[in-house]
């Protein structure tokens, strides 16, 4: 059966006008700012108004990710129409695309098959201009260190502790680290520098966790560029910096309101990487989508590892939230990856690598309930090679846990295919109550943090901090930052830091190669493994089939 691809699917959709949008969503024509038909930003105001109370929060995870495909976004999207079908007021809050892996390998962030939000093309390009306005204000700050330098660094930077990189939206290997300053006085200070994808910056870490304009430039004023010759931080504040980049980001931090294929109202709004940043949404736009919605579906970057660590002890912990059920997405095909199949033998039914590669869904569930202690449920993606009797194998595993699955459908079905996974997700929101803890707590020690996580989420047996990395630590908490949360950046690959580490490993140790502080977002970054900030193209990049007709149709975007 020949399917079609997402893009024909999205391109066929009749969208309905975003004023239309807004108004099922309960906005007023006060409150938007129209990007053309069928996009609009929003105003932050809706979030501050107390008179409305917040709905539930669905947060949407999944089991390690593999080259099979998991179906996150999809899920959360169809969830949401499902939703919406039996009759609950819905809203949903997703991640901006990166146009890195739009034209490298993974392609976007707007779902797939009939659980998309659309205009597709749109939110996985320019879209509003975004990651633009980042960027910019990113390179803007980078400009001024330099600038500073050159006349007269009255600052006393260290040009050898500049430890701010300018950035691109792209994936660009070659740009990883250069020498810059090049050409004799008149063009600077040849140093050492580098470029990280712009969705791995502090900037968007800070623009995705702020509160408001105020929070926004108070963040922006702590972030630490550079250290001075005796070892003091320099910060953007310090350069006088912080104005001009909030002029840049004042109307990227409105968050953008689109709309599902079945016309569910979505905010998608800031796009951090969940293997090097905190993975999830910008806060305002979660909690707009509170407000405005009796359910908000939200999705947290890769393995439940990764972002929904990072959304239940970095986001929740700053903005106060608290989910009222989580889902984990499994499929099959994955799950036989784990348990040891190669990618071409998946469409064969195969219980015994099902129940080998199954730990990994099973540790994942574990960690929800026993670690966050929060309700979940196993949404299985189903693709069209699985069997009956895997499916009825992995719903019988989960069932052994107390935790229930439910098949999902959404790609091929849209929304109808969610209406079951949306009735166990309604009956968890208002039967079942969590008993929400974080995995560490604040006052424990920089490594004491980062040993919780290894162990409690991991599985792991420890962690193993180079000399390096110790001497960073040291001197992090000596400036003050102990105190704050963990940011691990890891391969999504395994719970260790080895990508080849499939399944549910145990016996590991995680090596600590580099730790800093993002001041301005407020937490640590702690670098293991062999973790990039600036990814590289594929052999065969998706860019190479990607193409706009005559009449401006794009094709072979997905």
């Amino acid at each position: 059966m020949a399917y079609k691809t997402d893009i024909e699917i999205a391109q066929e959709c009749e969208l309905l006008p975003i004023t239309a949008v807004a108004e099922t969503a309960g906005i007023s024509p006060d409150d938007i700012e129209q990007y053309g038909k069928y996009k609009a930003k929003v105003s932050t105001s809706i979030m501050e108004r107390d008179d409305i109370p917040n709905g539930k929060l669905v947060l949407v995870t999944a089991i390690t990710p593999t080259p099979a495909g998991e179906g996150k976004t999809t899920t959360t999207i169809g969830l949401s129409d499902g939703l919406r079908r039996i009759g609950k007021k819905v809203t949903v809050a997703l991640r901006e695309p990166s146009l890195g892996p739009v034209f490298g390998v993974k392609g976007g962030a707007a779902g797939g098959g009939y659980a998309q939000v659309v205009p597709m093309e749109d939110i996985n390009l320019h879209f509003t201009g975004d990651f633009h306005a980042i960027g910019a204000a990113n390179n803007l700050l980078a400009a001024m260190i330099d600038n500073h330098i050159q006349q007269g660094n009255a600052l006393g930077i260290d040009p050898r502790r500049i430890t701010w990189r300018r950035c691109v939206d792209m994936n660009d290997r070659q740009l990883r680290f250069i020498v810059d300053g090049l050409g004799g006085k008149a063009n600077g200070t040849p140093r050492e520098d580098g470029f990280d994808i712009t969705v791995a910056t502090e900037i968007m870490a800070v623009f995705c966790l702020s509160e408001s304009i105020s929070d926004l430039k108070a963040r922006l004023s702590r972030m630490i560029v550079a250290y001075t010759y005796d070892g003091k931080p320099v910060t953007a504040g310090d350069l006088k910096a912080v104005g001009a980049m909030t002029a840049l980001l004042r109307d990227a931090i409105k968050p953008n309101l689109v709309q599902t294929l079945e016309g569910t109202p979505a905010f998608v709004h800031g796009g951090p990487f969940a293997n090097i940043a905190h993975g999830c949404n910008s806060v305002i736009a979660t909690r707009t989508a509170l407000k405005l919605g009796d359910y908000t579906v939200t999705e947290a970057g890769f393995g439940a590892d990764l972002g929904a660590e990072k959304f239940l002890d970095i986001k929740c912990r700053a903005a106060g939230l608290v989910p009222d059920a989580v889902v984990i997405v499994a499929t099959i095909r994955a799950l036989k990856m784990h348990g040891g199949l190669a990618k071409t033998e998946l469409a064969t039914e195969d219980l015994a690598a099902l129940e080998r590669g199954i730990p990994n869904l099973l540790r994942h569930v574990s960690n929800i309930k026993n670690v966050y202690r929060l309700p979940c449920v196993v949404a299985v993606n189903r693709f069209p090679t699985d069997t009956d009797a895997e499916i009825d194998f992995i719903i019988k595993k989960c069932g052994e846990l107390g935790v229930n699955a439910v098949l999902s459908t959404v790609w091929e079905n849209g929304g109808a295919g969610g209406e079951a996974l949306a009735r166990e997700v309604v009956r968890l929101c208002e039967e079942e109550r969590g008993d929400f803890s974080f995995s560490y707590e604040l006052d424990a020690s920089i490594e004491e943090k980062i040993e919780a996580v290894v162990r409690r989420v991991y599985g792991g047996s420890g962690v193993s901090i180079m000399p390096a990395a110790k001497k960073q630590i040291d001197e992090l908490t000596k400036l003050g930052f102990g105190g704050l949360p963990v940011c691990i950046a890891k391969t999504q690959y395994s719970f260790s830091d080895d990508p080849t580490k499939l399944g549910a490993p145990e016996g590991f140790t995680v090596t600590v190669k580099n730790v800093k502080v993002s001041a301005g977002a407020g937490f640590i970054v702690v670098l293991t493994g062999d973790i990039l900030t600036m990814p590289g193209l594929p052999k065969s990049p998706a860019a190479e089939r990607i193409d706009v007709d005559d009449n401006g149709r794009i094709t072979g975007l997905f």
